[in-house]
């Protein structure tokens, strides 16, 4: 660029900078305004209606009916049903029929009249898609402990696997934590061919087509291959031998199974820290026989009830609580702003300190025994499963705040990130060859979400983590996973984001890491990725992507398919901060974004956004942090008005 061309391209930005600065100023000091007393910050985590209606479902299992509480979350209910009748898993989204089943029968349950029109467009809705036999495998386990299904309409899923060799195809070992921390109370739940209390007695037998006892088939090959037909005829088989099991072995694998969850019940946090697996671990402990007000029932309620969140007159339940993921987040964000010599950044930091993992050794040391602990959970407390993306983001924001200071944590972390990289030069989120992908193919999997394989988002981040801190001494670890990324790369140029959504996310989360660890961005595929984000700007200068990507496939798809619904905050926050990343900070395309940002409507500390931009599970589970519009955008506008002041245009940080 000539200095000619550079003075006009940049006149906008003088004439606009002393604004600039004025909203990050006035954002920084808003999102300070929510910190706690503590130092850390945390903000609401919101999924669909599916959590608040198994929430009631839960009480009515328990007899625990509180029609008080019920009369607050059925306007919530009501409130994100699309106007056909159905619940979608995101905002705006497309109806999902097992998400408009629990929708609607938690209403019922409540007390709302089945005639009323909401709740016939939602029942014709159902029948309309084949009826609730048609919801997937976790709808169905829920219909079978309240006798709306007969049990052979779920998958055998035996006790019996607690006692399986880790060589085994199978072991619990072998899925993601989630997947783990879930189905071990379920196990027992199966084996005891558990009832609801169900007080009420109320059913949704108007939901299905054929007499839910008349109804043949339940079980499907959640993926189609031939493994899957092979699992799916072992089901018929186990559904027939299973009630001829051993009662000394089924003893036996229970009682292993009860351990098992009893270890990690995790206090007021809760078992895995996350609703579903907590909830599962209520009703085990009811029907292994623990009473109301004993210390483990009330430990394991406590955990349930802190997700219950009040918004006005409402209520809902969140999936799990975000505030170490938020205040790292939240810590790079006032770094970026220049924040870094206030006390209440230190405040922040070293709460988060306090909640690293050093003397706790969690399940992912099954694969990696010679590892010591060093991470930090998304919660918090959960010290079985910390995860690298906190651990990375975490460990960055205290390196480049105070490296002297936090050279501890910091060691630590790298450490243990540098021991939990697959062999494939990749991260998963939790746990490293977490890769058996055969075992999608069982009945039970048809949520397509029972592993935890490497992916190229949380890979980037350590990439950016280990690179920042030292990337010479983890050189090998950063070359291994570079080339993890380029075979990651999509034909278009993009990147896939498995934890947010989606091609942008991902193709963000590697643009944003490569300056620290030293690749060159005149690289073919580098300027690929940046022409990719380009292409995909808004004509109102912003950038959007909806999470039906995640159904389409292929980063191609996006903009040209109706997905891009509107221009959100976050995204193109992530979109900036990509291409100033890769040298674009004087690029037409930043400069547009960066004024839609400045002039996009705020609402305290965030920007305004309705769209879910997170990923809970993509195509099944999906999240709306509302972190994110206030710390991204308020990070992007940081660093775009510290780059243009500078004389240098290079972003020094891995993230």
């Amino acid at each position: 660029m000539t200095e000619t061309a550079f003075r006009e391209a940049s006149a906008p930005f003088l004439r606009d900078r002393a604004d600039t600065r004025r909203i990050v100023a006035e954002q920084a000091e808003a999102l300070w305004g929510l910190q706690r007393e503590d130092g850390h910050i945390v903000f609401e985590l919101e999924a669909d209606c599916t959590i608040p209606a198994e929430y009631i479902l839960l009480r009515h299992f328990m007899g625990w009916v509180d029609r008080g509480v019920e009369a607050r979350i059925v306007p919530y209910l009501r409130e994100v049903q699309n106007d056909d009748g159905s619940w979608p898993l995101f905002h705006d989204g497309a109806g999902n029929i097992s998400a408009t089943v629990k929708g609607y029968w938690a209403l019922k349950l409540a007390g709302e009249d089945v005639d009323a029109p909401h709740m016939a467009r939602a029942r014709s809705w159902v029948l309309g898609q084949g009826g609730a036999a048609k919801a997937n495998v976790f709808t169905r386990i829920a219909m079978a402990l309240f006798g709306q299904i007969p049990w052979r309409g779920v998958p055998v899923i035996p006790v019996e696997v607690m006692l399986l060799p880790k060589w085994f195809p199978f072991h619990v070992s072998k899925i993601a934590y989630w997947s783990r921390t879930v189905l071990i109370p379920l196990l027992i739940l199966h084996a005891k061919r558990a009832r609801a209390a169900n007080p009420t007695g109320i059913d949704i037998r108007e939901l299905f087509l054929v007499p839910p006892e008349e109804q043949r088939v339940y079980n499907v090959n959640p993926t189609g291959k031939r493994v899957g037909d092979l699992f799916l005829a072992l089901d018929k088989v186990l559904q027939r031998v299973e009630p001829w099991f051993p009662k000394a072995t089924r003893r036996r694998a229970i009682a292993k199974a009860e351990k098992f969850f009893l270890d990690r019940l995790n206090g007021e946090d809760g078992l895995g820290a996350i609703y579903p697996a907590m909830a599962n671990a209520v009703m085990a402990l009811r029907v292994l026989g623990y009473s109301d007000d004993s210390p483990e029932m009330r430990t394991a309620w406590g955990a349930v009830e802190k997700l219950v969140t009040a918004r006005g007159e409402r209520l809902y339940a969140q999936p799990c609580l975000s505030p170490v993921w938020d205040s790292s987040l939240s810590a790079h964000a006032m770094l970026e702003a220049g924040q870094d010599e206030d006390p209440r950044l230190y405040e922040m930091l070293d709460w988060l300190a306090e909640k690293q993992i050093l003397d706790h050794v969690g399940d992912w040391a099954v694969r990696r025994p010679n590892v010591k602990p060093g991470g930090w959970a998304f919660q918090y407390e959960n010290p079985d499963y910390p995860d690298v993306d906190d651990t990375a983001v975490v460990a960055m924001a205290m390196h480049r705040a105070n490296p002297k200071r936090y050279s501890l944590n910091i060691e630590r972390a790298c450490e243990w990130l540098a021991g939990m990289q697959s062999k494939n030069g990749g991260w998963g989120a939790f746990e490293p060859e977490n890769e058996h992908f055969y075992l999608n193919s069982i009945p039970f999997a048809d949520h397509g979400a029972l592993l935890d394989p490497p992916t190229v988002d949380v890979t980037a981040r350590c990439i950016g983590c280990l690179a920042q801190v030292d990337r010479d001494r983890y050189a090998e670890n950063i070359e291994r996973a570079l080339a993890f990324i380029r075979r990651e790369q999509e034909p278009d140029g993009s990147w896939f984001g498995r934890w947010g959504a989606n091609y942008i996310y991902g193709t963000w989360s590697v643009l944003v890491c490569l300056q620290a660890a030293g690749v060159d961005l005149s690289e073919p595929w580098v300027r690929k990725a940046v022409d990719w984000l380009k292409a995909r700007q808004r004509p109102d200068g912003g950038w959007g992507e909806g999470l039906e990507t995640y159904e389409a496939g292929g980063g191609s798809g996006l903009g040209g398919k109706g997905f891009a619904k509107e221009s959100t905050a976050s995204q193109t926050a992530w979109a900036l901060m990509g291409l100033m990343s890769a040298g674009e900070v004087e690029s037409e395309q930043v400069a547009r974004g960066v004024k839609w940002l400045a002039d996009a409507p705020r609402d305290g500390a965030r920007w305004q956004e309705d769209l879910y931009t997170g990923t809970g599970f993509p195509k099944v589970f999906y999240l709306k942090y509302h972190g994110y519009p206030a710390f991204f955008p308020l990070w992007a506008m940081a660093r775009y008005d510290r780059l243009m002041a500078s004389n240098c245009r290079e972003v020094e940080w891995g993230m």
